[in-house]
């Protein structure tokens, strides 16, 4: 905890400095901040009108990782169905591309530093606590349900908001899962996937007299693995990807075409020296006698085993989609589908440091489906957060946006289906508040489980067209990319001269959005 606020403390220091040195104005509101208590309006759908909601989070997903997103050999009709008949963002951004903070900021609309899941420590009472959506649209009279992965903390035990609750302990299990439902914990036969998509069937299909919200959260595609309550992995447990039977060497002979941006030693970081040491330290005596030498999650292997993991998951929306085709429910509910971090397939010598702030780990893929609402086959460029799924879903559904969501509803950016109203509500609302110019992206590290990051704290801010990375403990190597020039990250233009001027108005405006989030912007 100590250390915690020494940070918090540096960080607001550095923001007050950077303002206090002259920072020009901004332009205009990101977005992250406090949204008062909204009302309805034209843009809100009525009782009669309100959407069930379906909401499938993927763990480990990159923004590229499915057919439509045009992975080399991938299969995922159902997935690309979602692209093809809703819309599919091209600039969406995770708030923190790390497992459990994330989560949270889908569920609550708030940036780490706000709602305090800000690692992947067991902070199993802190998540009781948390103020979720969920909690809002059951006290606006859905009927709530939760499904598979919860992992903020290992703790499997209900959450408030939710009146179906169905939770792997910490990571969960990949084959044979215990689950906690009806009140208790007990191992279900079956391959992981399946048995959540089985539950979530169930709960769709069931006769109710109200909307429904369900937020089906996969194990896949992550590893089988143990995490501990100190955020740390077993070491003893193998750490495994593991494709449905019926899925193993699908891909087998595939090897996928890596991106320009992959590096197979950190001495190829010359300009970004605060990576190359952390990355240099990963491969040193002292961190290979504790962990091993053999890094194999960029393989191809394991690449080949993600995606035949996820072929599960596509099989799985298949089913949602037949469940709601076949009880009249499919254009009458919003499925959103997306992620909580990216991964590295080897770019910029990564690969398990999902946490990194290059674009394979920080963007998102997202993809919506509402006819009603939304025209098929839109795309949406506007820089999005996680922070903004909550207000989204409230938005859509007519209950009130609390003034502790730091997001912003993306529904003015998505209106175009057949309820004509609300496009001319949603056009005048983007006409009143212009939609967001960049984007706060910020990490905590902390020792486990990779302690070679110990100390790669960072906020960033992103444009359309460039990134800024400050390193909050090594603030001489902050980083600088013109993404136009650029879009692989391979130029570090910080100390370029002919940048001074770019480099200024970029750490002036993360200023301003860090002081924003923490409650202190105006």
């Amino acid at each position: 905890m100590p250390l915690l606020w020494l940070r918090v403390f540096f960080s607001l220091v550095f923001c007050i400095f950077l303002v206090a040195c002259g920072a020009p104005d901004a332009g205009p509101p990101s977005g992250a901040d406090q949204a008062p208590t909204k009302a309805p309006d034209a843009t809100t759908p009525s009782p009669a009108e309100r959407p069930n909601i379906l909401i499938i989070v993927v763990d480990d997903l990159r923004w590229d990782e499915f057919g439509a997103a045009g992975h080399q050999y991938l299969e995922t009709p159902n997935i690309d169905r979602l692209a093809a008949e809703g819309a599919m963002f091209l600039n969406s951004f995770h708030a923190v591309p790390l497992c459990s903070p994330n989560r949270a900021s889908l569920l609550t609309g708030q940036y780490p530093s706000r709602h305090g899941i800000i690692d992947n420590v067991a902070r199993n009472r802190a998540s009781h606590r948390l103020q979720t959506f969920p909690i809002a649209l059951q006290q606006a009279g859905y009927e709530t349900g939760y499904i598979g992965k919860w992992h903020m903390g290992n703790d499997p035990t209900p959450r408030p908001g939710f009146d179906y609750w169905v939770a792997l302990p910490g990571q969960g299990r990949t084959i044979n899962p215990i689950l906690y439902e009806d009140g208790r914990p007990h191992e279900v036969e079956g391959y992981v996937t399946d048995v959540l998509t089985d539950r979530a069937v169930e709960f769709i299909g069931r006769e109710r007299s109200a909307p429904f919200l369900l937020y089906l959260a996969h194990k896949a595609i992550h590893p089988d693995a143990r995490q501990l309550d100190d955020g740390s992995v077993d070491p003893d447990e193998p750490s495994r990807f593991i494709p449905a039977p019926r899925h193993e060497s699908r891909y087998a002979d595939e090897v996928l075409e890596r991106r320009p941006s992959f590096l197979a030693s950190p001495d190829d970081l010359e300009d970004r020296p605060a990576l190359r040491a952390a990355l240099t330290y990963r491969e040193s005596a002292e961190i290979a006698a504790e962990f091993g030498q053999d890094d194999m999650q960029a393989s191809e292997e394991n690449i080949r085993g993600r995606a035949e993991m996820l072929l599960a998951v596509d099989e799985g929306l298949g089913r949602l989609f037949e469940t709601l085709e076949a009880t009249g429910q499919l254009d009458e509910t919003m499925v959103v589908f997306s992620s909580e971090n990216g991964y590295f397939y080897g770019e910029h010598a990564l690969s398990l440091e999902r946490r990194m702030p290059y674009e394979e780990g920080i963007r998102n893929p997202l993809l919506i489906r509402y006819p009603p609402l939304i025209a098929a086959g839109a795309r949406v460029s506007e820089l999005v957060s996680s922070v903004d799924l909550a207000p989204t879903v409230l938005e859509a559904a007519g209950a009130p946006i609390g003034n502790h969501i730091q997001g912003r509803s993306y529904l003015p950016l998505l209106v175009g289906g057949s309820r004509g109203t609300a496009a001319d509500a949603a056009r005048a609302t983007l006409d009143a508040e212009p939609w967001r110019q960049s984007l706060l992206i910020e990490f905590y590290t902390f020792e486990n489980p990779f302690p070679w990051l110990m100390d790669m704290d960072y906020r960033a801010v992103r444009t359309d067209r460039y990134k800024y990375i400050h390193w909050m403990q090594h603030p001489e190597h902050d980083e600088l990319y013109d993404l136009e020039a650029d879009p692989y990250e391979m130029e570090n233009l910080a100390d370029r001269p002919e940048m001074a001027e770019v480099r200024r108005e970029l750490r002036a405006e993360l200023a301003r959005l860090v002081l924003e989030v923490m409650g202190l912007g105006q």
